[in-house]
């Protein structure tokens, strides 16, 4: 019998896979196989068959009825239980990504979606220059709740757990497609060996990030604390710009850039600042006598494109010129407000002349930047950019105070509105805002760039609602849902109904926690003949019991052992019953 059964496994069949280099429409293309055969060899008929000469290193199997890769080259089909009815397809591992960091600004980069989502943190984190990517981790951007603000916000901030990837799988088996949009954020609040030399990017984007966290009200404060963030975010802006030659949040830019340029990534320069909003009159030289047209703009790297209005702009445009090698002249007057910008831009018969004109001051340093960059061959996303609306906006300034007489440029020049959360401004008016802020700003105007961000992360680190996340919970033997607050050290029962804590745990006590995966309970036993058991009500335990273990994790990084990462560790106390 065995002996047959042999011959029956050897006999060949049909295996049909659908390549992704041939194109969406291409048809599967199907390939003779016996189950004795392994993974590596369907990948060699496959390529032969295809006849399209190309790197395929990094192109692997991806099963869709299992939404699991075929890694093991060296399994056989029978190994890993695959039948004709098997659907495959044969792509890259490697695929680009939308990347949206702290600070706002968007990348462009391949990463990878067949290793563990833990792995590809880190691959993204080397290409960035950020050290410690075990803090991080990778989100699936909100649904744009955040819009309706105050009606309940307590349901959005528990909301927010839900949204993290999961670090054992990839990005692949979690519905990531290639080109989505995810976020790239610190995860969990330990932050471990913040050194200044080495963590230029880490520590800005991590400051961005705190900021975020303060201006959207994640984190609850006092009144003096927000004057005082206030103060130092007034600070940092002003001495970033003043001291590049320091620690500069363009340092970091540029920091961010050499390592990018490197390895060829991709910023998405539209993203950083939406320069295709703008409506921007302009007026070609040869219609002198026409005046000005209205037309919609959009700026990507270095060309202008033009359309007759936004809802045509995702069409082709009535023009595109590109700005490379061009003229960029102001013609300013900022008493009048006439804020016009001179192109001379070359053409086969000499030069075309074309002015734009915009509406108001913050508009025109934008554009104008942006042509100047242009004009060097430069995109948006030169790091740059910011550095140049800075110096053009200060030199407005100046045309302004010589115009006021000696106005108090100390009051003049603080918008209170990007540095306070909404709450403040509704209580308060500017004029109100300005001098307090002012006044905390006294105490910290000596400070370098780098003290400056380092206490302004030490100062949010402090805060009592620091680094929690929030999962709603049913204690076993309770009828009522609660809040389970993570937070770096401990674990916090929160009384909805009062929003009282309740209780504590910390995790040093913690002897052992176990998840029933099938009713989706989680027990823990701490210290003291102390137990708890409860099921998430908003989250998946997964991510709870990712939490926990990570902060565990995190708390065991030593010095001398800080150089290499034991990813198997991680994995072991985050991972759940699939991990290994």
């Amino acid at each position: 019998v065995t002996h047959n059964r042999a011959l029956a496994d050897m006999a060949a069949w049909d295996l049909s896979v659908t390549v992704e280099d041939l194109g969406s429409d291409a048809p599967p293309v199907t390939i003779s196989v016996a189950s004795d055969l392994h993974v590596g060899g369907v990948i060699l008929k496959l390529v032969e068959k295809t006849q399209i000469k190309r790197d395929w290193s990094d192109h692997a199997l991806w099963w869709e009825q299992k939404q699991q890769w075929l890694l093991r080259t060296a399994w056989t089909l029978e190994k890993y239980g695959i039948h004709a009815d098997a659907r495959l397809l044969f792509m890259p591992q490697h695929k680009p990504l939308k990347l949206g960091l702290p600070n706002g600004i968007t990348l462009r980069l391949r990463a990878s979606f067949s290793c563990p989502v833990f792995q590809t943190v880190m691959g993204i984190c080397r290409m960035l220059n950020i050290r410690h990517p075990e803090e991080l981790s990778l989100l699936r951007p909100v649904e744009e709740k955040k819009k309706k603000k105050d009606k309940d916000l307590a349901e959005e901030i528990y909301d927010l757990t839900e949204v993290w990837l999961d670090s054992s799988r990839c990005l692949m088996q979690q519905g990531i497609q290639e080109n989505d949009r995810l976020w790239l954020r610190f995860k969990y609040a330990a932050f471990y060996d913040i050194e200044p030399k080495y963590d230029v990017v880490r520590l800005t984007q991590l400051y961005e990030q705190a900021r975020w966290a303060i201006l959207l009200e994640d984190v609850d404060c006092t009144e003096e604390e927000m004057m005082l963030f206030g103060a130092l975010q007034y600070h940092i802006s002003k001495v970033a710009q003043s001291e590049p030659q320091m620690l500069s949040t363009n340092a970091a830019m540029d920091d961010l850039e050499s390592a990018l340029m490197s390895l060829e990534v991709k910023m998405e320069g539209e993203n950083i600042m939406k320069l295709s909003n703008v409506i921007v009159c302009f007026r070609p030289k040869r219609l002198t006598l026409k005046g000005y047209k209205q037309y919609w703009f959009k700026f990507q790297d270095t060309s202008i494109s033009y359309f007759k209005s936004k809802e045509e702009s995702i069409g082709e445009p009535i023009q595109q010129i590109n700005l490379r090698g061009c003229e960029v002249a102001p013609d300013v007057n900022v008493a009048s407000q006439k804020f016009l910008i001179r192109l001379l831009i070359p053409a086969p018969e000499g030069m075309n002349e074309v002015y734009l004109r915009c509406e108001n001051e913050q508009q025109y340093a934008q554009w104008m930047a942006a042509c100047r960059l242009a004009s060097k061959g430069k995109s948006l996303a030169d790091s740059s950019f910011q550095s140049e609306i800075q110096s053009i906006r200060s030199f407005l300034a100046m045309q302004k105070t010589n115009s006021h007489g000696n106005a108090p440029a100390g009051d003049e020049s603080i918008n209170t509105h990007s540095l306070v959360s909404p709450r403040y401004h509704k209580k308060y008016k500017p004029k109100q805002l300005t001098p307090r802020i002012l006044d905390a700003y006294q105490n910290v105007a000596q400070l370098s760039l780098t003290d400056a961000l380092m206490r302004f992360l030490q100062i949010w680190q402090a805060l009592p609602d620091f680094g929690l996340s929030y999962v709603v919970v049913r204690f076993k033997g309770s009828r009522k849902d609660e809040v389970l607050g993570i937070a770096p050290n401990r674990l916090i029962r929160i009384d909805l109904g009062v929003g009282d804590v309740v209780k504590t745990w910390r995790y040093n006590n913690m002897k052992q926690w176990n998840v029933n995966w099938d009713i989706r309970q989680m027990a823990i036993e701490f210290d003291g003949n102390v137990n708890i058991a409860f099921s998430c009500v908003t989250a998946d335990c997964k991510i709870v019991h990712e939490f926990i273990g990570g902060y565990i994790f995190m708390s065991t990084r030593s010095r001398e052992k800080s150089d290499t990462l034991n990813e198997e560790l991680f994995h072991k106390l985050t991972g759940g019953h699939e991990a290994l």
